[in-house]
């Protein structure tokens, strides 16, 4: 294997993202396929017992084990790197590896984790359980309140820890505000970015430590495979995380990491279109649940409390919002009254997604966990796809009249 002439890094990193997410970190083989190679290998063979030596050792290139190393892996490693803005990458085999990884190889018992209260069911898992069981300290706050992040730091503080916008009550996190905070206090930041992508928002610009990603969302954003990433410095992804994973093994398989690789090719195009089919919908459902005494959640919208920092911070505010119907009997009729729309719980789809968060991503959690982040049990959210905008407007439009909305 071997780069493609003009591919070093040097001379990728000068390219924007668009053009990183077709051509980025690209190897070819003596062959010169076009189309990046997949390698179905669990191992590698050698030229000689030295050399397989060397490369354990640390004192040759090259690959030893697919665990640690794949050319697959590591072309779809290098290019979300190249699109992040980061020096270097770690696949996982799904978003929740990422999340489970980022943490749990950088923090001991007797530290002290800071998390948003809004996130995705099983992040808060993470945080509530199974930290704690292991000596971790946490604490839960709002995070559209910057006050909040600093009140809750303590000398023992080793990580902020979460989602912008949050899963799925599109809380926006002050990314500037709370990554300046966190750098004074020697504190790491881990941020989920998977409602945005690179594409929509790059949350090392903002002083970011580490950013992990569902991939299994926008990345591939086909509904085909699970995937994670998570990227950092060199150092910590080489020093921190990588001991931790080659000796717990989330690894992604090189088939999955190559649908993700072609996925990329499309994201900014699907991305960017989803983003502006998801405003016009909003826009045009917000009056009507405003009217039957619900509430939008779209921080491409006005009414978006953070409205204008979500401007700023993001290229276009995604694909997803959610909306409050009042009621479980409410938003279930809507659920089973649509025909184009799929009930599903998956996000980032080329297909418009929708599902109840109480009911579903989040029932892991108490009732009382569920009314503290704001997932009510009239919430609905919605992944906007590539369909035309004017049959998803009709669809819904349906749903919510067969609902009385």
């Amino acid at each position: 294997m071997k780069k493609t002439t003009g591919m070093d890094r040097a001379a990728t990193r000068k390219w924007r993202p668009q053009t990183q997410a077709v051509r980025g970190g690209t190897w070819r083989s003596e062959h010169g396929e076009t189309s990046e190679a997949l390698f179905l290998t669990s191992g590698y063979t050698y030229d000689d017992a030295q050399t397989v030596a060397d490369r354990f050792a640390g004192d040759a290139d090259g690959m030893t084990y697919s665990r640690l190393q794949n050319p697959t892996v590591s072309m779809l490693e290098e290019r979300i790197a190249l699109m992040e803005g980061a020096e270097a990458c770690r696949a996982q085999a799904s978003g929740m590896a990422a999340m489970t990884a980022a943490l749990l190889c950088q923090v001991s018992a007797g530290d002290h984790v800071v998390a948003a209260r809004a996130a995705f069911g099983s992040c808060r898992w993470l945080v509530d359980h199974l930290l704690p069981r292991f000596g971790v300290e946490t604490s839960v706050i709002d995070s559209a309140d910057n006050a909040q992040w600093e009140a809750a730091i303590r000398p023992n503080t080793k990580v902020f820890f979460f989602e912008s916008p949050a899963n799925p009550t599109l809380d926006v996190v002050d990314l500037q505000y709370v990554c300046d905070l966190a750098r004074a206090h020697g504190i790491i930041t881990v941020v989920d970015n998977a409602f945005a992508s690179p594409v929509l928002q790059r949350p090392m610009e903002f002083g970011a430590d580490v950013v992990a990603y569902s991939a299994t969302k926008l990345m591939d954003g086909q509904g085909r495979v699970l995937a994670g990433a998570v990227c950092g410095s060199e150092e910590w992804i080489n020093e921190t995380l990588l001991p931790f994973q080659r000796n717990t093994g989330p690894n992604i398989s090189p088939f999955n990491a190559w649908v993700v690789h072609k996925g990329l090719e499309t994201l900014s195009l699907r991305a960017h279109q989803q983003s502006l089919s998801a405003v016009t919908l909003g826009a045009f459902l917000e009056p009507r649940i405003v009217a039957a005494g619900g509430h939008m959640r779209h921080p491409g919208l006005a009414s978006h409390p953070r409205h204008e920092l979500a401007m700023e911070q993001m290229d276009a505010t995604g694909p997803i919002f959610a909306f409050d119907v009042g009621t479980r009997e409410r938003a279930f009729q809507i659920l089973n009254a649509l025909e184009l729309i799929d009930i599903s719980n998956n996000i980032g789809d080329a297909r418009s997604l929708m599902c109840h968060p109480a009911s579903t991503t989040h029932a892991n959690m108490s009732e009382d966990g569920r009314a503290e982040m704001g997932v009510t049990e009239g919430l609905l959210r919605i992944n906007v796809g590539l369909e035309d905008i004017q049959d998803l407007t009709e669809d819904i439009d349906q749903a919510l009249t067969n609902a009385g909305v």
